[in-house]
């Protein structure tokens, strides 16, 4: 029995539509409709979206949008938004997720035109709610660059970060970006999942060097997600180490200088600190 069941044309515009990660029946009924309706289907691989449209019994065009889309390509789809109903779609899950397709949507926007989600799968979201870690603030950065330099660089500006991290990762490079994670991020609570939704679906938790060791001769198959528990809570700061960092820094710096960089190393409030290296700097 359907949930949801269109009984009228749809608007003009795009239709920013969701699709499964792995179980074809994770397709929603709102997103089976919306392929039966649309004039034409935007995709990563037409062989790929090919066969959800044959599941989905939808007899709709498809046209190629991907990373290689010019401006051209964007404006034509723009013009024709104007009178057409429009999905995008990627290979899999929600688009615009670690896809180009939020340049589209700002294209869309900029000309004044209708947007509209129908939602539903993503695999970052899948792997965050079956990891064990938690999810009340969370942070996606997709992949990690390839580059050993760019990669330290981009796992260094995260790893403060108070948040749950969520990174997307393939097999033959899992073992490597799990040890480069805890040579940088130390033995935080971690979970590595991969075929979500699938047969063979699996979520192993542990610390990101027991991943690390697990993986290393064992690379597996399949997209996956890595989940990265936030940083442990630092211990506070006592006045012996505020003293200590205080007169270091006044060594280089006035109190004003010297309070600013001390109260952000130790998160003590910048007020008090100013007023401690006042103290000290008069002596």
């Amino acid at each position: 029995m359907r949930l949801w069941r269109m009984d009228h044309a749809l608007k003009p515009g795009l239709y920013v539509v969701a699709t499964p990660i792995g179980n074809l029946g994770d397709l929603s009924p709102r997103a089976s409709d919306t392929l039966l309706n649309v004039d034409l289907v935007l995709v990563e691989d037409t062989r790929v979206t090919g066969k959800l449209l044959v599941r989905a019994g939808a007899k709709v065009p498809m046209r190629r949008y991907d990373d290689h889309s010019t401006d051209a390509d964007r404006e034509a789809i723009v013009e024709m938004l104007a009178e057409k109903a429009v999905a995008l779609v990627s290979d899999a899950g929600t688009p615009l997720i670690s896809d180009p397709g939020y340049k589209l949507v700002r294209a869309v926007r900029e000309a004044g035109l209708d947007v509209w989600t129908v939602p539903g799968p993503c695999a970052a979201i899948a792997g965050l709610a079956v990891s064990g870690i938690p999810t009340d603030r969370f942070l996606f950065a997709g992949f990690l660059p390839a580059k050993t330099k760019a990669r330290t660089d981009s796992i260094a500006e995260l790893a403060e970060i108070r948040a749950t991290l969520v990174f997307y990762e393939s097999g033959p490079r899992l073992a490597d970006t799990l040890r480069v994670l805890a040579a940088q991020l130390g033995p935080r609570d971690a979970a590595v999942a991969r075929e979500l939704t699938k047969l063979h679906e699996e979520c192993v938790a542990g610390t990101l060097d027991e991943l690390a060791a697990r993986y290393a001769d064992a690379p597996p198959k399949g997209e996956i997600v890595i989940v990265v528990g936030p940083p442990p809570d630092k211990a506070k700061a006592s006045d012996a180490d505020l003293d200590s960092a205080l007169n270091e820094a006044l060594r280089h710096s006035s109190p004003s200088r010297a309070a600013a960089e001390v109260a952000g190393r130790l998160s003590i409030p910048r007020k008090r600190v100013y007023a401690r290296a006042l103290e000290l700097s008069s002596k």
